[in-house]
């Protein structure tokens, strides 16, 4: 005869498994939590053979009362009355309930199991309120005020929150929970929050869960403790009662997560209309959950492709954006071939003009550098100040990368030539560059925030660029041995005296480009 506790306003109940010992007290781990200031942490054990409970205190400070009478040790028979502290229980027997096989789409559970019911999720593609033709007027509009909140949230946070409020809202429950899949096909915690709105740390039941998601359908259990169905060790812990957990379905029947609520102290806590009303909830919920996910990857891929067309020609950035590594942070080493250029005598330039001068005469430099590096396939690294970075080779390389560099480098002399033939004869200043090349490993990858994110490269062998394009003349191109040796075809080349580098025992060979 399967015996139950329940107290005395009727609002908490606990059955009790025969030869199982059971823990009440106030601390969160007893297998019978009473949150209640008059019971110790470890109150009382409880032991039942199927007939009668053997209570015995724990070394309680108020004490456990048995009809009213203080005991260590004592026998409790059915309608007999248990206290802890100030908080009464009544013992009670009751019937195990016998599952019902008129219901359509209901699956018989297994011997020994409690009633568990199954709904297979609907199409997706068919109306959301379709379950709920048979619910009160109440329920419907429910749905529909769900429906259009969860339309108007924007991020996948706001949703979430929004169906946990929603779920209080209609259903009689102690805590919603919603797991999403990984990207591995494990299921995450995302929210799982209380009646009282706070964090919810109890671990939602995996073999619940597993179960509504590998099978698509929405499940009920009256008492999931005693289901067979369900063997986890988290059930038992917790002491999970009623529950509801429902697959969260979008398009293409892809399985998006579970939204799961339950009921930890009280079995037979939901109704039939319950189930089919959480079918239809889950319905809409995974439709709003996948647009915001689908708007999420649409607006990152267009902050990454507006962050390419920053650095590269059009057509280049369209492919890198397009790549699947391309919005990921970090990176990894790569050949890359790096140039550098700068306008000599700049800051006393400068000085003898105006702002605006300054800026328009900067306008039409750099637009005609960037231009030269975007016609030879490059990327605008940065400008620094009055200096240009440019590199090929990363994200996406040629084997030819050296000798675009070169050519680059080549073409924003010739482009300078003619910007300075325009302006002398405007009557405005000239100006002249030195540029730097050198070619090998670097480190290139997306640094920063998923909000913004800059491409880079970073090393030695752009450090070597730099300190190459700084020791160029006015005209001059300077290479590194290693830009050298890169090149399928070097141009005259003139030897220049080697560079000391910092931090390097060896000089460094430099080449100057012989231009006609």
């Amino acid at each position: 005869m399967p015996l139950r506790l329940v107290s005395q306003d009727g609002t908490k109940t606990h059955d009790l498994r025969d030869g199982v010992p059971l823990i009440v007290g106030r601390a969160p781990t007893c297998d019978l939590p009473v949150f209640d200031p008059t019971i110790s942490r470890r109150h009382a054990e409880l032991t039942t053979d199927g007939r009668s409970v053997m209570v015995r205190d724990l070394g309680s400070s108020n004490g456990t009362f048995v009809n009213g009478i203080r005991t260590s040790n004592a026998l409790l028979a059915v309608d007999d009355t248990v206290a802890f502290g100030k908080v009464s229980f009544t013992l009670t027997s009751y019937a195990t309930p016998t599952p019902s096989s008129s219901l359509p789409g209901v699956a018989r559970p297994v011997a020994g199991a409690t009633i568990i019911r199954q709904i297979p999720m609907p199409d997706p593609r068919a109306s959301a309120a379709a379950p709920v033709k048979d619910k009160s007027q109440e329920k419907l509009a429910t749905l529909l005020e769900v429906s259009k909140g969860l339309t108007r949230a924007v991020d996948v946070d706001t949703i979430l929150a929004k169906i946990v409020s929603y779920a209080y809202q209609t259903l009689d429950v102690d805590r919603v929970a919603i797991l999403l899949l990984d990207d591995q096909g494990d299921l995450v915690p995302k929210i799982a929050r209380d009646r009282r709105g706070a964090d919810a740390p109890r671990t939602v039941p995996q073999s619940i869960a597993r179960q509504a998601m590998l099978e698509k359908s929405a499940l009920l259990t009256d008492n999931a403790g005693e289901d067979e169905r369900f063997g986890g060790d988290s059930i038992v812990m917790q002491q999970v009662r009623s529950a509801i957990c429902a697959p969260l379905i979008g398009s293409e029947d892809r399985v998006l997560g579970v939204l799961y609520v339950d009921n930890p102290s009280m079995a037979h806590q939901f109704s039939d209309d319950d189930l089919e009303f959480l079918v239809a909830f889950a319905g809409i919920a995974a439709v709003a959950i996948e647009n915001s996910q689908f708007a999420e990857r649409i607006r990152r891929e267009a902050l990454v492709r507006s962050n390419f067309e920053r650095y590269f020609a059009p057509q280049l950035a369209e492919r890198i954006a397009d790549s699947a590594e391309a919005t990921k942070l970090g990176g990894d080493k790569r050949p890359v071939a790096v140039l550098f250029s700068d306008i000599r005598g700049f800051t006393p330039l400068s000085e003898s003009m105006k702002p605006d001068e300054i800026a328009t005469l900067l306008t039409e430099y750099f637009s005609e550098m960037v231009e030269c590096v975007f016609r030879h396939g490059g990327m605008l690294d940065k400008f620094i100040g009055d200096a240009v970075m440019a590199q090929w080779g990363a994200p996406l390389g040629n084997p030819d990368d050296a000798d675009r560099a070169l050519q680059a480098a080549i073409d924003m002399m010739t482009a300078l030539e003619g910007l300075n033939a325009r302006w002398l004869a405007q009557g405005r200043p000239t100006l002249e560059i030195g540029i730097g090349l050198n070619y090998g490993e670097a480190f290139a990858g997306n640094i920063g925030s998923e909000r913004r994110l800059e491409f880079t490269v970073i090393g030695d062998t752009v450090n070597t660029a730099s300190r190459l394009c700084s020791a160029a003349g006015a005209g001059e191109i300077l290479l590194a041995d290693g830009m050298k040796r890169a090149l399928s075809e070097p141009p005259p080349l003139e030897k220049r005296p080697p560079m000391e580098l910092k931090g390097k025992s060896q000089t460094l060979p430099v080449y100057r480009v012989k231009r006609k």
